[in-house]
């Protein structure tokens, strides 16, 4: 991601992308961490991501934190965190190609997509 000259490593400035990509991160996480538990339950995550505009269900929430928790807690630690919201901003591009009209619809709601694809992934 930020081997920009794809030779298989990063070189100092590349490097420096990836410390500053972190952090931000980490300080996203530390945000919804309000019990500094180091892990973020599904009441922390569905505050981070409204606040990052999306609107979806308790339910899926459910599902987020089933398919991004490894350590099968009920709630998801750093990593965790950080690759369901790259993973989740990467479908939500994929939809909104299909979504000409940006209603929030294609064949299928947007919830439903996006839970056929995290049942396939």
């Amino acid at each position: 991601m930020f081997d920009r000259e794809n030779k298989g490593g990063v070189n100092f400035n590349e490097f420096a992308g990836v410390w500053k990509y972190i952090t931000d991160w980490q300080n996203i996480f530390r945000t919804y961490d309000r019990d500094n538990s180091g892990f973020i339950d599904k009441t922390e995550l569905k505050q981070a991501l409204t606040s990052f505009g999306y609107r979806l269900s308790d339910q899926f929430y459910s599902t987020l934190i089933e398919k991004f928790d490894r350590q099968k807690r009920g709630q998801v630690a750093f990593d965790d965190f950080i690759q369901c919201c790259i993973v989740l901003q990467r479908l939500t591009d994929v939809f909104r190609r299909y979504d000409t009209d940006q209603d929030g619809w294609i064949q299928v709601s947007y919830e439903q997509y996006l839970s056929m694809v995290f049942n396939v992934v």
